[in-house]
């Protein structure tokens, strides 16, 4: 009997549930914080010092008076009472970097969507067309502009060459000031390889057993590419509208490579891009060009860096507004 009492007296008395071990349940937890924080560290440095402190002084530098050579001297908000109203130039570039936004893009996404259609119905060489239509996409962007305003050329140009051949007078192409921005156009389709090979894998992951449901209900073609194509690649469509955006708002390469070639020259001058910016008639100015002319040809890194601060939120409000109706490509918003 007195074994017995001992042995219970001696028996642990029970925890009650979630009190067990509370101090080594909180160094557990901290020590995976910590790790947590240890593994993030390379990404949120790199984040800090590629990202944010740039973002920052190029604030900073947007109030100043600076010639990257000389102190910068504060400007309050001169450089943005002058971009907003005496800069005589940036509402062309605005404009036609608007029209780049709202014709290249869509554009270049229709066009791949319907070719990664047809690839997708290929039943022979499917391996081959893909890449056939994908390798322009891996052309450098100032090999591509050449060869396509060379291919464009009014005079000597075999597309301009096989028109008269047909009896068709030739347009001028990159030379004129109608017809510079419409062939860029053209130029962003021949190179839309990229955007294609996403919407293709996209198109490749929809249910078969979705479109052979459809076709018991009766749907045609049509039908089918509304309700059942474009519900299950919506996130794949927004995602290539948005960086498809935030390209069209930088575009800088393509309009200026044409702009100097078109124009005759055949290397760098005295002014640079300065020299033929815009060619014909403004017609391929962006906004990237101006600004790009703004801060390294002019030197006015200040007024340069308003001109990026500007660019920098007219982005960031387009993107918020996409997201913002992301709902528009919800599979509820086809049906």
């Amino acid at each position: 009997m007195t074994s017995a009492l001992v042995r219970e007296h001696a028996r642990p008395t029970p925890r009650a549930p979630g009190a067990a071990r509370p101090r080594r349940r909180g160094s557990v937890q901290r020590r995976r914080r910590a790790s947590v924080a240890v593994m993030l560290a390379p990404t949120l440095l790199g984040l800090a010092i590629f990202f944010v402190y740039p973002l920052v002084a190029n604030l900073y530098f947007s109030f100043t008076r600076y010639d990257l050579v000389s102190t910068p001297q504060w400007n309050g908000l001169n450089n943005y009472v002058y971009l907003f109203t005496k800069d005589p130039r940036i509402v062309t570039a605005a404009l036609n970097t608007l029209w780049f936004v709202v014709i290249l893009v869509p554009v270049r996404i229709v066009c791949a969507l319907a070719v990664a259609g047809l690839l997708l119905r290929a039943r022979r060489g499917g391996g081959i067309w893909r890449t056939i239509f994908y390798l322009p996409a891996l052309v450098p962007p100032v090999a591509s502009v050449v060869a396509f305003v060379f291919l464009f050329n009014p005079g000597t140009g075999p597309v301009n060459l096989v028109l008269r051949t047909l009896g068709i007078p030739g347009p001028l192409w990159f030379n004129d000031p109608a017809l510079a921005k419409p062939s860029l156009v053209l130029l962003g389709v021949w190179v839309m390889g990229d955007v294609m090979i996403i919407l293709l894998a996209a198109l490749l992951n929809v249910p078969r057993d979705q479109y052979e449901a459809a076709s018991l209900d009766g749907a045609n073609g049509a039908q089918k590419v509304r309700y059942v194509t474009l519900p299950s690649i919506a996130p794949v469509l927004l995602f290539a509208l948005v960086t498809g955006m935030i390209a069209a708002l930088q575009y800088f390469t393509e309009a200026a490579v044409a702009s100097g070639v078109a124009s005759g020259r055949s290397g760098p001058t005295a002014g640079g891009i300065a020299a033929d910016i815009g060619y014909p008639d403004d017609a391929l100015l962006t906004y990237a060009q101006w600004l790009y002319v703004r801060g390294f040809a002019n030197f006015q890194l200040g007024y340069a860096a308003a001109m990026a601060v500007v660019l920098f939120l007219v982005a960031s409000v387009f993107v918020a507004l996409l997201l913002r109706r992301s709902r528009a490509f919800s599979p509820e918003d086809f049906s």
